[in-house]
This record gives structure tokens, C-alpha cells and sequence, in this order.
């Protein structure tokens, strides 16, 4: 449940979503050239079209968010990249919904961001796509656990009552941090190499 729906969440939690969500969306429009724009619209193809495969995981359901392989590629455009795919969730499918889209969109892409952000540089210097890949699937592991760490803690700020059930679907995010770990790792060694240069 990264794509938390209307009328759940308390109003300062969906501003404050909504203020952090715009200054990201902000800051990666910023100097967006023609590559980044390129790069930045197949990313977000691949996250949309990931997202409408829901696999239904106890009380919850999750789907591939690609967020840690984002964050590695586009840096802060992964902001950009989100956002467009919730947008056309919302608008073509009414997954999630329109006043969560700021919150939603910091879920997913704050994580991928922070850890893509860090382990960017190591990537880049990897001796070897393994080296390369071990690191990029940490990456793509951690940023899923980050998405769920916070759509627990948006529930649970929101109400005690949500904090049985944001625990139920932090443990559900499990099982795709290690098949989003394994795809991130797998996507970043075959760029390594066959196109190194599709990482800087």
C-alpha cells in the first residue's frame, strides 16, 4: 500500500507531504536538459507500468516501485519520474488518490534518493559490475524498507488506531525489498557493462 488513498491521512500530514513533495518536484525540474528529460520519461514509464502489477500480500498488496534504480539514475529528477506516474495512476486507474499525491509521491521517492544519492558515487567507482551490482541492490532493497518505514509513519502520526495496521504493512514490504534489491542489482551490472555511461 506505497499509494496510501483519499481521506485516510490527517491534513498536516498531506501538507506537509504536499510541501516537501512540491520543493522536490521544484528542485528536479531544475535544469532538466534534453537527456535527463528522456531518461527521466522511460524511468517513469517503467515505474508506472510496474505498479499496476499489485501482488496481494496478507492485508496489503505491493507492487515494483523501482525507486532505489531511480534514485540511482536520475538523482533528484526521481521526484519528476514519481510524480508522473501517480498522476496517471490516480487520473487513468484511481489508484491512491488526488490530495495524496504530494505524500505519496515523498514515499517513494525520498528513499530511493537518500540511498541512491549515497551509494552513487561507490557505484560509479565499482571495479566490477558484481561490486557495482552488490551495491546497487542494497540500494534498491533499502529504499523499499524506506517507503515502508513511512507510510507507517504517516499512518501512525495520523492515528493510534492505524498503528496495528502500519505495522502489518511495513512487514508485507519485505518480500519486495529482496525482489527490488535483486532487480536493481541486475539492471546496474548489465549497464555496467554494456553502457557504463547510462549511470553518470
Amino acid at each position: 500500500m506505497a499509494h496510501i488513498p483519499d481521506g485516510l491521512l490527517s491534513v498536516p500530514v498531506l501538507v506537509a507531504g504536499a510541501a516537501v513533495g512540491i520543493a522536490g518536484l521544484a528542485y528536479a525540474l531544475r535544469g532538466m536538459d534534453d537527456r535527463s528529460i528522456i531518461r527521466t520519461g522511460l524511468l517513469s514509464a517503467a515505474f508506472f507500468a510496474g505498479s499496476l502489477i499489485s501482488v496481494p500480500i496478507g492485508p496489503s498488496s505491493v507492487h515494483l516501485m523501482l525507486s532505489g534504480l531511480m534514485g540511482l539514475l536520475l538523482g533528484p529528477r526521481i521526484f519528476a519520474a514519481v510524480f508522473v506516474g501517480l498522476c496517471l495512476q490516480v487520473l487513468l486507474f484511481g489508484v491512491g488518490g488526488i490530495t495524496t499525491l504530494g505524500i505519496n509521491t515523498v514515499n517513494i521517492a525520498l528513499p530511493g534518493l537518500i540511498f541512491g544519492m549515497v551509494a552513487r558515487p561507490a557505484v560509479l567507482r565499482g571495479k566490477s559490475p558484481k561490486s557495482a551490482a552488490v551495491l546497487a541492490g542494497a540500494v534498491g532493497g533499502l529504499s523499499v524498507l524506506g517507503t515502508a518505514a513511512l507510510v507507517a509513519l504517516c499512518l501512525a502520526i495520523t492515528g493510534s488506531e492505524y498503528v496495528p495496521v502500519a505495522s502489518i504493512i511495513a512487514v508485507t514490504f519485505v518480500p519486495l525489498a529482496l525482489v527490488e534489491a535483486a532487480i536493481t542489482a541486475t539492471v546496474v551490472a548489465f549497464l555496467t557493462r554494456v553502457e557504463p555511461a547510462a549511470l553518470k
